[in-house]
């Protein structure tokens, strides 16, 4: 434990069974992921809705019910909104490729407060976007703030933190200004990094959604901020002084807005669906006009450069607990690892390893990320540009950790299927396929040291996917290989 509810989590007080239930939708996104841990070190009960539970087995959240469900369909809303007391809403559809994020958002919304109104929840928790309603907001502020008013529909009250972006390891939005910093020594930008923004630390944000509990009575918008007003060319150029960095941005008129669309797109690991909405909401001002959430919790935002050097602080000591990219949606559901049968094509290396298996599976969780990838980094590199210039994914670098994996964690456009630590990793591809693709290491002791087999499962969907399989083979005869005798040179010299 720590002296704050909203700092890191290293221990957990036991659940008190006499507790309410509380339920969090999103317990695999950014903000839902840090949530979970602190109600537990809280002695909350907790209970989490989940699409895919699998992308919850690598989490260490001893007693948290995990139920299998979606905020969109009332079948599994019933189960497990049953014996809830509070429910925390923190799902959206941007990012997800859909085109009517909007309308999905606010559909789904309208399902939830429906569901919870029927199984007699006492209220909801919901974290919104900031913007003054009265003028003219961004398609994404606007979706946000539609959804807090979907959920109060049904009767039950709503508790709706609005908040403008959220400086923390791993958000989207920071993220963002992050790599357009680092990269870029010069820019020449649109003129909404002169628009007006109140940032607000992650751990600010967490601190409200956790002390909302103590309040049980209380309903309504609260907008939460910082300490600081800044427009984002002041945030990029505090975060280039925090890096020791000299920038200059030069903000100028753009006849084609969606072109900084596509810059980030190319520049940042943000892909293009999301890059969209949260670019387009950089023409809105976020700041808070009604600052009654500072007398009505306990909490004292931080200024933006103390949440700027928590950030980078976890940053380098690789302790970045959730990124917006774990929840990005995949593979359909119900798509999982069918083994080597008929019609499915494999490619298999193996190696004996002078090392012990620990240090096999190590080198083989450091794969992709900053560090790329030990053959053939160009053609992954060329397969991820081409993978986002058709919509997919692209190289997304939105890795957790550079070396622990877990199940649910991406891996540039690859996604955690199966961790069993120091023996397999299971990586299912998210890029654009003719079918579906998985890449796996095994490791096991083999006499003095280990042996390592790697293979490369395609199961095609017709004849596209088959051509598919065939066109790539001279491209895997280099870079398999390559792969699998860079692993086991890393593990013996215990990199």
């Amino acid at each position: 434990m720590t002296d704050s509810a909203s700092g890191p989590i290293t221990g957990a007080v036991l659940m008190d069974p006499g507790r309410p239930l509380v339920l969090v939708t999103g317990a695999t996104g950014y903000i839902g992921g840090r949530l979970v841990p602190r109600l537990l070190a809280a002695g909350h009960r907790v209970r989490c809705l989940a699409r895919n539970p699998e992308r919850l087995e690598g989490r260490n959240w001893p007693g948290v019910e995990v139920v299998k469900g979606d905020v969109s369909d009332p079948v599994t809303l019933a189960p497990a909104l049953e014996g809830v007391h509070q429910a925390y809403y923190l799902v959206h559809a941007m990012g997800d490729n859909s085109a009517d994020f909007r309308e999905k958002d606010l559909r789904q919304a309208r399902i939830f407060a429906l569901a919870c109104a029927k199984a007699g929840v006492r209220r909801i928790l919901y974290l919104g976007g900031l913007g003054d309603p009265g003028s003219k907001r961004s398609r994404h502020l606007a979706s946000r703030q539609e959804v807090g008013e979907a959920l109060a529909s049904a009767g039950v009250p709503v508790v709706e933190f609005r908040a403008a972006v959220i400086v923390g390891s791993g958000s989207a939005s920071f993220e963002m200004l992050r790599h357009l910093t680092e990269r870029l020594p010069v820019m020449v930008t649109p003129r909404w990094v002169n628009t007006r923004c109140q940032p607000i630390g992650i751990r600010d944000v967490l601190a409200y959604l956790l002390e909302a509990l103590e309040h049980p009575d209380l309903a309504g918008i609260f907008e939460i901020g910082g300490r600081d007003i800044l427009d984002y060319r002041d945030m990029m150029l505090a975060y280039a002084e925090a890096r020791d960095l000299r920038r200059i941005i030069i903000p100028m008129d753009v006849p084609f807005p969606r072109l900084s669309i596509l810059w980030v797109d190319l520049v940042t690991p943000i892909p293009k669906a999301l890059a969209g909405p949260l670019v387009d909401g950089m023409t809105t001002e976020v700041v808070v006009r009604d600052p009654k959430a500072l007398s009505a919790f306990r909490v004292r935002p931080m200024a933006y450069r103390e949440a700027l050097a928590l950030a980078l602080q976890r940053l380098d000591e690789d302790a970045v607990e959730t990124t917006w990219a774990t929840s990005l949606a995949g593979e359909p559901e119900g798509r999982a690892f069918v083994g080597a049968h008929e019609g499915m094509l494999l490619e298999r290396h193996h190696r004996h390893v002078k090392a012990p298996p620990e240090a096999v599976f190590r080198a083989c969780c450091a794969l992709g990320g900053e560090a790329g990838w030990p053959a053939g980094n160009w053609l992954w590199q060329l397969r991820g540009g081409l993978d986002r210039l058709t919509g997919g994914v692209g190289m997304r670098r939105g890795r957790r950790h550079p070396r622990n994996l877990r199940v649910g964690d991406p891996v540039d456009f690859w996604r955690v299927e199966t961790v069993e630590p120091g023996h397999l990793l299971r990586l299912r591809a998210e890029m654009k396929l003719p079918g579906h693709a998985w890449l796996q290491f095994q490791v096991r002791p083999e006499g003095p040291g280990s042996r390592l087999e790697q293979t490369a499962f395609f199961e095609p969907h017709g004849l596209a996917g088959l051509l598919y399989w065939y066109s790539v083979l001279p491209f895997h005869r280099f870079i398999f290989p390559g792969m699998v005798r860079a692993l086991k040179h890393q593990a013996e010299a215990g990199v």
